[in-house]
């Protein structure tokens, strides 16, 4: 698989899970709450593998695209935002679906640019071969990814790759422990 590949294939899946969230009932907060966790996790990744690995390639390999590459990384900015705004937040706060709808729609905006601009661009100047790499480095990075925004982190390198995998690291393991509280708690109402 490819780089290009690689990241439609995460546009896709949040993709769907924003059309999941749209088509829940506005009294469906459970379900809400765990498609907004689904987002979170899937765009924090995402957004950690195009600054750490996508981005500083794109920007040696199609310098024209520079601009493009820096509105991407101001759009990643304000998607953290938001991101860390509703990451926890109350699915019955009135505020909730307009803050998603809101992540939404900026997110449809990027993946339109990238899938319509910079990735032509690099399948263009870029070999199969390098392509392939830069996936390689993708899922690598994947594995230490922030599950979590960190909207005040750096998100060029070096500082990006630093606070990433220092983020991620923390993220994970907030992640295990989140996840042993509801499984003790499921049991406990089981009983």
């Amino acid at each position: 698989m490819d780089a290009v590949t690689l990241l439609r294939n995460d546009h896709k899946t949040v993709e769907r899970l924003f059309k999941q969230f749209e088509k829940a009932g506005p009294n469906a907060h459970k379900t809400k709450k765990d498609l907004v966790e689904k987002i979170v996790e899937e765009l924090s990744i995402h957004a950690a593998i195009e600054e750490q690995v996508l981005y500083p390639a794109a920007r040696e390999a199609v310098p024209d695209e520079d601009d493009l590459v820096l509105e991407s990384l101001e759009e990643h900015h304000i998607v953290k935002w938001v991101l860390s705004e509703i990451d926890g937040m109350d699915p019955e706060d009135e505020r909730f679906t307009a803050k998603v709808t809101v992540l939404i729609e900026n997110v449809r905006h990027h993946v339109e640019e990238e899938e319509g601009d910079l990735f032509p661009a690099l399948r263009k100047a870029m070999k199969r071969k390098e392509l392939e790499e830069l996936a390689q480095a993708m899922e690598k990075a994947k594995k230490v990814a922030p599950t979590h925004p960190h909207p005040r982190a750096p998100d060029t390198p070096p500082g990006n790759l630093v606070a990433g995998v220092a983020a991620g690291a923390i993220d994970k393991a907030q992640d295990t422990g989140k996840g042993a509280v509801r499984k003790i708690l499921g049991r406990r109402k089981a009983s």
